[in-house]
């Protein structure tokens, strides 16, 4: 379910060069050393150059920690060698020579030049470094070598480096504070020829190299599917009268409420009418570990175990917004899910600190399940116990088809739970408030407030 991705290689038998910039630790070598593994082969080998940064012996020692890296390609499918000598001893026009001398030796399919920044200290000024690199690119060309340059550049001395005007392709790595921890995004600055996806893109470093999360901004046209008429059943049969009937199939519906007005029960409510009409249900949360959900679903006489509602338990400290999303369209795409509940969208939307992108995302979650045939559920918090003067936090209500809330009324020295549907789109609704209770059944719904 993701989107399609751009070929980084080369277009039309022609060479592109690439690249990679951003700070120390930003991931530069291991992506530089994950697209050597991935592409050497024995008759068309990744050349992997170190100049001036690290020595080879520590670049060729730590690469053999990951995950990608198989130790026996290494001298014949991904071949590693150190020109630094070379540069200091003879300068620029030395190292050049030693460059060509090593791509016209055997085919290459690829030369990795870590960093080409460094070489600078060899150049006498500004001018002999780019006649260098206009030179070296000439090279690359004519041989149809696709080069990986690696810099350490902030963006904006990237923008007026040689290296940026030369290279076909610029991808600036970066890493970003948010609270106590580091976040890592990338950015496609120049992609020449080729469209790309603009703005960050989320990215995480494992041993088993650079994972990137393309930020989820596309949006498929949502069609009406046809032969899918049948509503969608809340699992509350007064709830559906309200809704005339229930949902629409694919639709999207957010509850909101404060906490404790039963939010999450009326998601498994969803979730489980729907097993029970044979359907695959995801219910997901980041408010609840398992051990808690498990004692909340046998308390209303459902099966944790039940093999079709699956439960997704994550903490909400420690995710990177990009990655959950791709994580959970996959899985809902690998199981055939019919119904998704979220709980909550205000716990994912604190884990992204831009509100327009985490819109965004939200927009293009809906979209796509709707697309799939999907019915969603979303819960969503609020502050208010007795009723909300407005819904418009980050745009959840108007992204919804259906909008549920739950509130508080006073009742002499009690507070009862009630629940309004405000909002059903192409849909005659019952715009009626009613109260009801949370029992060892799940929730029944009673009569109207009267006076509220």
């Amino acid at each position: 379910m993701r989107p399609a991705g751009h070929d980084p290689g080369r277009r039309s038998g022609q060479p592109v060069d690439h690249a990679p910039g951003g700070g120390s630790g930003s991931g530069k070598t291991l992506l530089a050393q994950q697209y050597a593994f991935a592409n050497g082969r024995p008759d068309a080998p990744v050349v992997y150059l170190s100049t001036l940064t690290e020595p080879l012996s520590k670049i060729t020692q730590f690469v053999q920690g990951l995950a990608f890296c198989d130790p026996d390609r290494i001298g014949t499918a991904v071949v590693f060698e150190d020109i630094g000598d070379v540069v200091i001893n003879g300068g620029l026009g030395a190292g050049l020579e030693r460059i060509t001398e090593i791509i016209t030796r055997a085919p290459c399919a690829m030369l990795v030049i870590d960093s080409v920044k460094a070489l600078r200290v060899a150049a006498h000024d500004a001018t002999e470094y780019a006649r260098f690199l206009y030179e070296l690119a000439g090279r690359l060309s004519a041989l149809a070598t696709c080069a990986l340059w690696l810099a350490e550049y902030d963006e904006p001395e990237l923008a007026t480096s040689p290296e940026y005007a030369i290279a076909d392709t610029t991808v600036v790595l970066s890493t970003q504070a948010s609270g106590q921890r580091t976040n890592r995004a990338l950015q496609v600055l120049k992609h020449r020829g080729s469209a790309c996806l603009s703005g960050w893109h989320a990215y995480r470093i494992t041993d088993r190299g650079l994972d990137a999360f393309p930020r989820l901004s596309d949006v498929s046209a949502v069609t009406e599917r046809h032969g899918e008429r049948t509503r969608v059943s809340s699992g509350i049969p007064a709830l559906d009268k309200m809704l005339n009937d229930g949902y629409w199939p694919g639709s999207s519906t957010v509850v909101a409420g404060p906490s404790g007005c039963g939010k999450t029960v009326l998601g498994l409510h969803f979730a489980y009418r729907g097993a029970e009409l044979g359907e695959r249900c995801t219910f997901t949360t980041l408010e609840e570990n398992r051990a808690q959900l498990g004692r909340a679903i046998r308390s209303l006489g459902w099966d944790p175990q039940n093999n079709d509602v699956a439960l997704r338990c994550e903490s909400p400290n420690d995710i990177y917004i990009d990655q959950w999303f791709y994580e959970l369209l996959d899985f809902l795409e690998a199981t055939g899910c019919r119904r998704l509940v979220v709980d909550s969208l205000t716990d994912l939307a604190a884990a992204c600190e831009d509100q327009r992108r985490f819109t965004e995302f939200a927009h293009s979650l809906l979209s796509r399940c709707s697309q799939a045939g999907i019915s969603t559920l979303l819960t969503l918090d609020v502050p208010d116990l007795f009723g909300q003067r407005q819904l418009t936090q980050q745009g959840f209500s108007r992204l919804s088809d259906n909008l549920v809330l739950l509130h508080y009324v006073r009742n002499g020295p009690k507070l009862d739970r009630a629940m309004t549907v405000l909002k059903s789109r192409a849909n005659e609704n019952l715009p009626e408030t009613r109260r009801f209770v949370i029992t060892g059944e799940g929730i029944e719904v009673g009569e109207p407030v009267k006076g509220f």
